[in-house]
């Protein structure tokens, strides 16, 4: 029984991305676009999210600045979820739901990109951090699931929505995962061409 149990999870899993490829498609583009115009000009991507979202936030962060599968330039990318100071700080003196927010504030300008990361689409604090984008003139890309929930409506028409077709947080997040390395591939590829080895 768990052994099919298992099984279901890889089936469930591979057949939600066959169904995302064609959906979120036009979606990743836009988004590589967006990130390739604003690393290329001078700009960073400030990314945020909770939870396995912050692991997704960072392990993005992690392929930019490093590297994703080939040798490039560094690309600049800060994660917000990684400075503890920073982040106790600000949920003790002001409130959980500023602990983007202010960071965005104080790092973003009208060259960044806001990678904003939330299954539910709800994240109360991911929503003020878009808000703040907005406010720094950022362009936002935006993962979410489950419809998209607040952040779909908190987007502008120059923003990116990559909403995983799912209502199950898990599945979502293994998509999520998948569209951060079409990113990344994505950019690589514009900058660098076609790989001999890939």
């Amino acid at each position: 029984m768990l052994e099919q149990r298992i099984e279901q999870q890889f089936i469930d899993s591979a057949d939600l991305k066959y169904q995302s490829a064609q959906v979120l498609n036009k979606p990743i583009l836009a988004a590589i676009q967006a990130i390739l115009s604003s690393v290329t000009g001078g700009g960073k991507v400030l990314a945020c999210g909770n939870g396995g979202s912050a692991a997704d936030a960072q392990h993005f962060a992690a392929e930019f600045v490093g590297r994703f599968e080939r040798e490039r330039p560094e690309l600049a990318a800060i994660a917000l979820t990684t400075d503890s100071s920073i982040l106790t700080a600000i949920g003790n003196d002001y409130d959980f739901n500023q602990i983007f927010s202010k960071q965005v504030r104080a790092l973003g300008q009208g060259t960044d990109v806001l990678l904003a990361i939330s299954t539910s689409g709800n994240s109360a604090n991911v929503l003020a951090a878009i808000t703040a984008a907005h406010e720094r003139e950022m362009t936002v890309i935006a993962l979410t699931g489950k419809g998209g929930g607040k952040i779909a409506q908190a987007l502008k028409e120059t923003d990116v929505n990559i909403c995983v077709p799912s209502e199950r947080t898990a599945r979502i997040q293994e998509v999520h995962l998948l569209v951060l390395h079409c990113i990344c591939d994505g950019v690589d590829y514009q900058l660098l061409g076609e790989a001999d080895n890939l």
